[in-house]
């Protein structure tokens, strides 16, 4: 049976060795992500680590639940990038602090739970397009400036980007076979960075994207105009962002709540999340929210407290303070590797090998939610509509399940027996049963097997009740359920039934 994880939990014994080397694990495998997102987006690489280090801090500390990574995630990163490229970097860091404010408002009314309506077809849909995203976003890397126009690389720069990335591949891929001990995507880079270096091959690097140099994250108010022209600006990518980072952060959070078998506190973390994202808005990150392959390498590595989170954060400052010049060196062909990897790692492939069984109605929704992903880059549109269509479909297929059996009993009353829920989805269909002109003077709807769930359910009702009223024939309700009873009683001014 799973327990509630308290927020600091004193009594917990912490394994430190196990903490500290998972820890290092962590920030050796989100620093590269964080630099490929940021450069994804158009940031200054700094920028990546900086939410890197603030956002797995942060929520390390005061989140729902240890063992929980986060740091600039690419599924928040990727809301940002068309404010990025039409109003530029200080409205992107005005529209996380936002973002930020939002998650914390929705952490504070309790709100998390609603993270439960996602429908599986749309997670599928979802992290499938999540996927292919990141996958098409690394031929970005193939391309180079030539008289301030961007071109493809060719000749001996593209074999050797090419060549560069297959064995970055082939190292994740083949090295968790050797040995788990190392994080394959780490021992990739170094592999690839030794490469380049031994034999001086020329190849992009970081430092051609731009500079990685920096100290600690200064603080900066975001450099944009206090108008409500500039809030109509940013209001929809801070709500989306907000919206994408709660709904991974807290499917992350379920994740981590039934491989550990305990439960954590959705509605602190999104409180945390928000109260992260506020700090990289002024102090230089392109905020994040929970990392579902980090979290994992976490787990994996033994973790269990929050220290392990702590220790990944703080091991990425030290390298921000001390690092940048072996970080700058880095090839972008390994950086590129390694998102090739995650992007792979992201897919879920087992949607290819149920579809086969899944209605044709959640096959739909899950194609439609990844294309949405893909070609708008908005993900919390693309959930969004998923979850109105699914819920539609629902409501179809409930509303087709509406039954009456009908009856006249030794004292020539008509009964009828109701089957199935009464909403607005299926009081048409509810309507259409009754045979007011040619049923007897007292008809009795009993509700044992069903009932009354919405406001136009209690409208059909009303409606009935009228019409029987009208032909001259008494109609009565039987065996509400007591939710049905207060639904009735709470519009008893407007409504006008007999029950029995």
């Amino acid at each position: 049976m799973s327990t509630r994880t308290p927020f600091f939990d004193f009594s917990q014994k912490i394994n430190y060795k196990t903490e500290l080397l998972a820890g290092v694990t962590v920030a050796m495998t989100m620093m590269p992500e964080s630099l490929s997102f940021a450069i994804l987006a158009g940031f200054p690489p700094l920028v990546g680590l900086y939410a890197a280090f603030i956002m797995g801090l942060v929520t390390a500390i005061f989140g729902g639940r240890p063992g929980l990574i986060s740091g600039g995630a690419g599924a928040t990163v990727i809301v940002l990038i068309a404010l990025m490229k039409s109003h530029g970097l200080e409205y992107v860091f005005a529209a996380v602090a936002l973002a930020g404010v939002i998650q914390i408002l929705i952490g504070i009314f309790k709100l998390s739970k609603f993270v439960r309506l996602v429908p599986q077809p749309v997670m599928y849909g979802f992290v499938n397009g999540l996927a292919v995203v990141i996958f098409l976003s690394q031929l970005e890397q193939f391309k180079t400036v030539v008289n301030g126009e961007e071109v493809w690389l060719s000749g001996a720069a593209l074999w050797t980007m090419l060549g560069l990335v297959a064995v970055t591949i082939a190292i994740v891929f083949v090295f968790p076979k050797i040995s788990k001990a190392v994080p394959a995507s780490l021992v990739a880079i170094i592999v690839v960075f030794a490469l380049v270096l031994g034999f001086g091959i020329e190849t992009k690097t970081v430092n051609d994207i731009a500079s990685v140099s920096g100290g600690f994250p200064p603080f900066h108010i975001p450099n944009v105009p206090l108008t409500f022209d500039m809030l109509k600006v940013i209001a929809p990518y801070a709500l989306i962002m907000a919206c994408v980072g709660l709904t991974e952060g807290l499917l992350t959070l379920n994740l981590v709540d039934e491989i550990t078998r305990t439960r954590g506190n959705g509605n602190r973390e999104c409180v945390a999340q928000g109260s992260a994202n506020i700090l990289n808005g002024f102090f230089f990150g392109m905020g994040g929210c929970p990392m579902i392959a980090q979290t994992l390498v976490n787990l994996s590595a033994g973790a269990r407290a929050r220290l392990s989170g702590i220790v990944a954060s703080l091991t990425i400052l030290l390298i921000i303070l001390f690092g940048a010049p072996i970080i700058g060196q880095l090839p972008m062909a390994a950086l590129t590797g390694v998102m090739v990897m995650v992007a792979i790692g992201t897919f879920e492939w087992i949607s290819f090998r149920v579809i086969n069984k899944m209605p044709k109605q959640d096959i739909f929704v899950g194609i439609l939610v990844a294309l949405i992903t893909i070609f708008l880059h908005n993900l919390a549109l693309a959930v969004l509509i998923g979850v109105i269509i699914s819920a539609l479909v629902f409501a179809w297929e409930s509303a087709k399940r509406i039954r009456a059996r009908k009856f006249i009993d030794e004292h020539g009353i008509k009964h009828y027996e109701i089957y199935g829920p009464l909403f607005f989805g299926s009081v048409t269909a509810f309507i259409e049963k009754f045979e007011i002109d040619e049923d007897p003077d007292e008809v009795i709807i009993d509700f044992k097997d069903s009932r009354v769930s919405d406001m136009s359910a209690i409208d059909a009702l009303h409606k009935i009740s009228d019409r029987y009223r009208k032909a001259g024939k008494r109609v009565r309700l039987a065996n509400l359920s007591e939710d049905s009873l207060v639904l009735l009683e709470n519009a008893k001014e407007v409504v006008d039934v007999e029950l029995i």
